[in-house]
């Protein structure tokens, strides 16, 4: 049976993708399925944040770039002010995740953002990264131009307030397991071996 990964993430938050190399490395040589989730921080009307104000440079300077160092992951604080919002490019995960190509679209994205500095609010933008992946160009721009996903979006954003009360991302779920930001690898392991105990049991 292939193990499960809850991660409630936003495209915006560079912890999301920092978690997302504990993670990888892990389950490396694991049968695991990692499932992403959307959780916006700040949807509309809530303002997006401003690389010009104090906020984002510090706990970039003093949290971010130290333990991107430390997992070795390539990122920068994008210039781009105010920061884009995300519940376009969640629209087009609903249609990459419905091709099984969730994950592949949700690291396009990130990498997009913090390494490439693209513009993830934009249609064409999140076109391109989704062509990217494997999918089509033009479908995606159908898709949000007729909004053909965001309910899907708005229902996947109220589910994760009201019935899993994520208040912070990245929040990772493995079985019983919850971990709010870049996890302990340690314990992160734990919880995976947890899985396979649960799973013996169960087939027991």
């Amino acid at each position: 049976m292939i193990k499960e990964i809850t991660i409630y993430s936003d495209y915006v938050c560079p912890y999301c993708l920092l978690a997302e190399r504990v993670v990888d490395d892990a389950t490396q040589g694991q049968d695991v399925e990692i499932k992403w989730r959307p959780y916006e921080l700040r949807p509309a009307p809530v303002p997006t944040l401003r690389v010009e104000d104090p906020y984002l440079p510090q706990v970039w300077q003093h949290s971010v770039y130290p333990l991107a160092e430390r997992l070795g992951v390539p990122i920068k604080l994008p210039a781009i002010s105010p920061q884009p919002r995300t519940d376009k490019a969640f629209e087009v995960f609903a249609l990459a995740d419905d091709q099984g190509l969730g994950h592949a679209f949700t690291m396009r994205v990130f990498k997009a953002f913090f390494q490439e500095e693209k513009d993830i609010g934009s249609p064409e933008v999140l076109a391109d990264l989704a062509q990217d992946i494997g999918l089509d160009r033009e479908e995606a721009l159908t898709a949000l131009a007729q909004g053909t996903y965001r309910q899907r979006q708005r229902e996947a954003q109220r589910h994760a307030v009201e019935e899993a009360n994520i208040t912070s991302v990245p929040t990772i779920i493995v079985g019983k397991r919850t971990f709010a930001g870049v996890p302990d690898p340690a314990q992160l392991q734990q919880a995976i071996a947890a899985l396979d105990v649960a799973e013996a049991s169960g087939s027991s």
